[in-house]
């Protein structure tokens, strides 16, 4: 699946829901906040799946 900046997507092993914020090196990276501080980490396309909001649903 192709995710697009500022989807949100969540990782399928279970986590917070995050903010897809670009691609580098092959890798998804994502951004969220965890209650304390944002939180920033890379993740492969097949680790995530969609969250409950895509941008092309917004249109």
């Amino acid at each position: 699946m192709v995710f697009l900046v500022s989807d949100e997507v969540k990782p399928k092993s279970g986590g917070p829901h995050m903010v897809v914020t670009g691609y580098a090196s092959g890798m998804v990276e994502c951004r969220w906040y965890d209650g304390f501080g944002v939180k920033r980490e890379a993740f492969r396309e097949d680790e995530l799946m969609p969250g409950d909001r895509r941008i092309q649903d917004e249109s």
